[in-house]
């Protein structure tokens, strides 16, 4: 007999799965993308002044499905709900839809957009992308530390060489450190900062270009391979969970047949016993 505990669970379960089904996923995606077509029209005081209302009544209606949709989500899984990461991102996105947009909080109704960020959590190819970033969070900022010395290293070496020259690009170690991320964007580098220092220091480019070797073709390409390996292993991983899952449901559509050709044989065996008793009985 069903306990009422088990009612309650499979309640849970069905509301769970609706709410994470294709469909409604689908449903949230195609609101999240109106959502933010409304909320760029609201930027245009033309279309305030002609469909303003509309506007915002379309942002609370999409509000109120977004607040549904983690409603739902925390009655199917309860506490786990905030186990796992996208849905505690989804929660403090809308949290802050939900907020009083008056007064001292004005601010956050520019926050608005936020909800935008949502497809983040939604289309799984982008939340792919996003935990392949977090993975390779620990070696970015390795590199990161590293690209901070060989900065730092650069500005007392140009602040020492041209700062009583150039006090505006390298009079302090600071400036040093901006004009060269400046010049490591390779923004205006050459006619803006790196001519006219030559033309004081003629010898200057045997400065800048090692810097620009360095700290642009090296490093930055550096970021780039740590980004794609961390892509590559979620992606593996993703393969090998793939993998695992379907391996798993072979074993039990093995463990199934196995208990059907068990149960089978056993009704062949009692259809057997049964057919030589009434043989045996007739003779």
């Amino acid at each position: 007999m069903t306990t009422v505990t088990e009612q309650g669970g499979n309640w849970r379960t069905r509301v769970r799965d609706m709410v994470e089904g294709p469909r409604i996923q689908r449903l949230i995606m195609a609101l999240i993308v109106l959502n933010a077509v409304t909320l760029g029209l609201e930027t245009s005081a033309t279309v305030r002044s002609h469909a303003g209302g509309f506007l915002h009544t379309v942002d609370l209606i999409v509000l109120a499905v977004f607040v549904a949709e983690i409603a739902a989500k925390l009655v199917g899984r309860g506490w786990s709900f905030f186990r796992n990461g996208w849905n505690v991102f989804d929660f403090i996105i809308v949290g802050i839809a939900l907020m009083p947009s008056a007064g001292p909080f004005s601010v956050l109704r520019a926050l608005r957009i936020l909800r935008v960020l949502r497809l983040l959590s939604v289309v799984p190819k982008m939340r792919q992308v996003i935990e392949s970033l977090l993975r390779a969070v620990p070696g970015i900022a390795t590199i990161a530390a590293i690209l901070v010395l060989i900065f730092y290293v650069f500005a007392v070496i140009a602040t020492n060489l041209f700062g009583p020259d150039f006090d505006e690009w390298f009079g302090t170690v600071g400036a040093s450190m901006y004009s060269l991320f400046q010049i490591m964007t390779l923004e205006s580098w050459s006619m803006g900062i790196v001519r006219p220092v030559m033309k004081v220091f003629p010898y200057a480019w045997a400065f800048f270009v090692p810097f620009i070797l360095i700290a642009t073709f090296t490093m930055l390409n550096l970021f780039i391979a740590i980004i794609v390996s961390a892509m590559q292993e979620q992606t593996d991983a993703d393969h090998r969970e793939e993998m695992e899952a379907i391996e798993e449901a072979h074993v039990e559509e093995q463990s199934f047949l196995k208990k059907e050709l068990g149960r089978v044989h056993g009704e062949l065996a009692e259809i057997r016993t049964l057919l030589a008793r009434r043989d045996g009985g007739g003779s």
